[in-house]
């Protein structure tokens, strides 16, 4: 199975109570935070460390920062590429992964950073592409307002072309490097790239020679309508969120069907859901360690953060308050959120209360929680991945960095003895470590012209 830990660059980390955990480390502004976990995670034999991302901190609750700001809901957001580069300093064979966003990014800069950040760490980079999610960001990046849902993600449909077409550019032997004949590379190996779109126009030469695993891993999270679409087109590694094992099975038959359907094979797309691991030495001491962290939570945790990934102020309505058919309709923001609140409500129009209690914004009831000793926790992930119901995990921390700490020591041992993880790295890159083979030019050219035909 694919282990890949979910982490955030602020404060805390996924959970937003996890700053007030009395274990958590409160160095973050320093590189050796980040290192440290980097190391955990590499000596857990860990695929991939993957960040998360905003471009602006949770303030559309009551249009101020004020309560996000008092009670530290994930207001520290700092860039990415440093992160990663300095744990990537820091180890040899863990996979690297950060966020950026195609909505408020340009495709050229988007594709340098990777590349060269693949050349630097040895072919061990993925970028995780979003659309971003609310007007917050928008007011940040300089726009007047968060472009509809569905609409970002055509734009993004372009965006990855050429991102792609950049890093395809040049061939594997274009470098000659032969300074008795003065020729430093070949000419005819390197594409100049002449893109002309509804939403872009890219054209000139990319700059960056093709990386060590042929082109940065693709993560992607769509799991709405439109965004699982783009997902099975362009994605490598697909981060999903289930609220049981059942529904798990179901979205995972559904989008391996869709991948093929693309003109992909399934079997070169990892799909891995969210989820916490609480570990203790033993069933009560796990039980005594989640109430510790289950009572770290605050409600308006999950209201600032329910507001900023849908792009609606919760503070608009009352608990009990319906949302219409045009407000849910309106949402901007996650819409798989918005769909998985009212499927499981069972109503048309759930209330407010509805949206907190079933996603569980700000608390660890959002993901599955394996919680006992280190056998019940692998019994449980093993059964999962038995269960088809997905190719490996995403495990967000409950605190830092004990949570990898604790899972690395406990959890793992007992997954390698039921043969299910890997005792050691299988290769240098990211990709080979994944099981995936090494990018090919320009073969995702084949996905859309699929896609056109249909």
């Amino acid at each position: 199975m694919a282990m890949v830990a979910f982490l955030q660059a602020q404060n805390c980390s996924n959970y937003p109570g996890s700053w007030r955990h009395p274990e958590t480390m409160q160095d973050f502004l320093k590189p050796q935070y980040y290192q440290r976990i980097a190391r955990t995670l590499e000596e857990g034999r860990f695929h991939l460390a993957f960040f998360d991302d905003r471009l602006a901190l949770p303030d559309i609750l009551g249009h101020d920062h004020a309560e996000a700001m008092r009670h530290g809901i994930r207001v520290v957001k700092l860039d990415l590429i440093s992160i990663l580069t300095a744990m990537g300093l820091a180890t040899e064979k863990l996979g690297l992964g950060g966020t950026y966003s195609t909505t408020y990014y340009e495709p050229y800069h988007v594709a340098r950073v990777f590349a060269t950040l693949d050349h630097m760490l040895g072919g061990r980079v993925a970028w995780n592409v979003v659309t971003s999610l609310n007007d917050s960001e928008a007011h940040n990046m300089g726009r007047a307002e968060h472009p509809e849902h569905d609409l970002r993600y055509d734009r993004a449909e372009e965006f990855m072309q050429i991102v792609l077409s950049q890093w395809d550019a040049w061939d594997d032997d274009a470098i000659i490097n032969d300074r008795e004949s003065g020729v430093f590379a070949d000419p005819a190996k390197v594409k100049r790239l002449n893109f002309e779109g509804r939403w872009y126009t890219s054209q000139g030469t990319f700059t960056v020679p093709r990386t060590p695993q042929g082109r940065p891993v693709l993560i992607q999270a769509g799991q709405s309508g439109r965004g699982r679409a783009f997902a099975a087109s362009w994605g490598d590694l697909i981060f999903v969120i289930y609220p049981n094992l059942k529904a798990g099975q179901k979205v995972y038959a559904e989008f391996k069907a869709q991948v093929a359907a693309s003109d992909r094979d399934p079997d070169t797309v990892r799909v891995c859901p969210a989820v916490y691991a609480i570990v203790g030495n033993s069933e009560d001491e796990a039980a005594e360690k989640q109430a510790l962290i289950e009572s770290l939570a605050k409600p308006i945790d999950g209201l600032a953060l329910l507001s900023e990934v849908l792009n609606y102020d919760f503070a608009s309505k009352a608990m009990d308050e319906a949302f219409t058919d045009d407000e849910l309709a309106g949402i901007k923001g996650l819409q798989a959120i918005r769909d998985r609140v009212v499927a499981g409500s069972g109503k048309q129009n759930p209330t407010l209360a509805d949206f907190v209690s079933i996603s569980g914004r700000g608390t660890i009831r959002e993901f599955p929680c394996f919680t006992g000793t280190a056998k019940r926790v692998a019994e449980e992930m093993h059964h999962w991945y038995e269960a088809r119901a997905c190719d490996g995990f995403v495990l967000a921390a409950t605190h830092m960095p004990g949570s990898y700490e604790d899972f690395c020591r406990l959890v793992v041992p007992e997954l390698q003895r039921r043969g299910v993880f890997r005792r050691e790295f299988s290769g240098t890159t990211l990709r080979e470590n994944l099981g995936l083979p090494r990018a090919q030019p320009f073969n995702w050219q084949r996905t859309q012209q699929h896609g056109a035909s249909r």
